[in-house]
């Protein structure tokens, strides 16, 4: 965007400072028109050449990196084997949930 401006930029100022036309050598004031229809047509294809728009370049948006965050769940938990005796003197193996 901003080399298209320039470029407008400079060759508006060439138009204005340039001398004014005159019909001379055959060229009448109308063919003369005609000249500077076509360079414009010429310089601003040569504009529109050079901006491709089916590459957009970099992308706009990048996405951030994913925070993982660690959550307090509590008590860390397993099952374990017990042995337990009973009040007549068994002896049973349980599974007891302890947490520490």
């Amino acid at each position: 965007m901003k080399k298209t401006i320039a470029t407008a930029l400079i060759f508006g100022s060439l138009t204005v400072l340039a001398p004014a036309a005159h019909a001379r050598d055959g060229i009448s004031a109308g063919g003369a028109a005609a000249l500077g229809v076509l360079g414009g047509l010429a310089v601003g294809g040569a504009i529109a050449a050079s901006n491709d728009a089916y590459y957009p370049g970099r992308p706009v948006y990048r996405a951030p990196r994913p925070v993982y965050v660690e959550e307090d769940v509590g008590p860390v938990c397993h099952f374990e084997r017990r042995r337990i005796i009973d009040p007549y003197g068994d002896v049973y193996f349980r599974r007891v949930r302890v947490c520490e």
